[in-house]
């Protein structure tokens, strides 16, 4: 029976975005902070995902093993590391976060059967990386505080509380929603990044936290009048409103995962068809409801 097995490790280092051909104010210009000397630090979390068949032990690999080859090969060469001098991949690829997790996995592809590598850069920044030359995920987490009220406007105060129950409440309720956005795109030859992340943070706060935040959907967000805001509606309709605006930073945007509550969250797996105006619902997303 095929198998996915998790391992998970860590490692403290620092980095620099700066690239010797441009000039200083060049390198501010395109990486900011980043490129201040002499750098700067994370403390990674790196998740390695395995596959393969269970042997009559029950295991798909002896993981004290794994956790050696990791060792070995990845976290004692870059705990306590300036990235950019420690691997030679990383002077002709800056160590973005996407670009450390595709290193990685090359590194430990001879020697395990690796189906993903993902690095933590900070609990509100990570990328994905499954083996497709230079293509890789990155995702961003944000969060907004909104209320809402779950009812269908066609329908009396009694049908939508059998539907919706207290959340069909006519005051309506609040959650404080957590929202993590993924892009897929190619890791550039020289810069390591799939997209601008200061770009693409602006682009998530400038069409959805700050339009929604602190708000009423179903009053201040004109979309919600007609639509119910389930978590479901909200994720699809933050989907629409991000497609365009990451297709024209060069990226594509993958999934959006929006958690209402710890018991109650939703993602949206964007397909490739594009749609032509903000707020349209007809590119037929895959919803998971969790």
């Amino acid at each position: 029976m095929q198998c996915i097995v998790n391992r998970r490790a860590q490692f403290s280092a620092s980095h620099r975005y700066w690239l010797p051909e441009l000039s200083e104010a060049e390198n501010f210009e395109k990486f900011g902070a980043g490129s201040k000397f002499p750098g700067h630090g994370h403390n990674y979390v790196l998740f390695i995902s395995l596959a393969g068949e269970l042997d009559k032990y029950g295991m798909v690999l002896n993981l004290s093993d794994v956790k050696q080859v990791i060792k070995r090969e990845v976290t004692s060469l870059l705990d306590f590391s300036y990235l950019n001098d420690v691997w030679a991949e990383f002077q002709e690829t800056l160590p973005t976060t996407e670009n450390i997790a595709r290193v990685i996995w090359r590194r430990l592809a001879p020697h395990l059967p690796v189906v993903r590598v993902q690095l933590f850069e900070h609990p509100e920044l990570w990328a994905d990386y499954m083996g497709n030359s230079m293509e890789a995920y990155l995702s961003i987490s944000t969060h907004f505080s909104a209320a809402h009220r779950l009812a269908h406007p066609d329908l009396s105060l009694e049908d939508n509380t059998e539907i919706y129950g207290k959340c069909a409440r006519t005051n309506g309720h609040g959650h404080n929603y957590h929202l993590e956005v993924t892009v897929k795109g190619e890791i550039d030859q020289r810069t390591g990044m799939i997209v601008d992340l200061g770009a693409l943070q602006k682009a998530i706060a400038d069409y959805v936290v700050e339009p929604f935040d602190h708000t009423f959907l179903n009053k201040d967000v004109p979309y919600f009048a007609e639509v119910v805001p389930t978590a479901e509606n909200i994720a699809l309709y933050i989907s629409n409103l991000l497609r365009s605006p990451i297709q024209n930073l060069g990226a594509k945007l993958y999934k959006v995962k929006l958690i209402e509550s710890p018991n109650n969250s939703c993602e949206i797996y964007c397909t490739d068809t594009e749609s032509d105006a903000v707020g349209a619902v007809d590119s037929q997303p895959v919803l998971v409801r969790l």
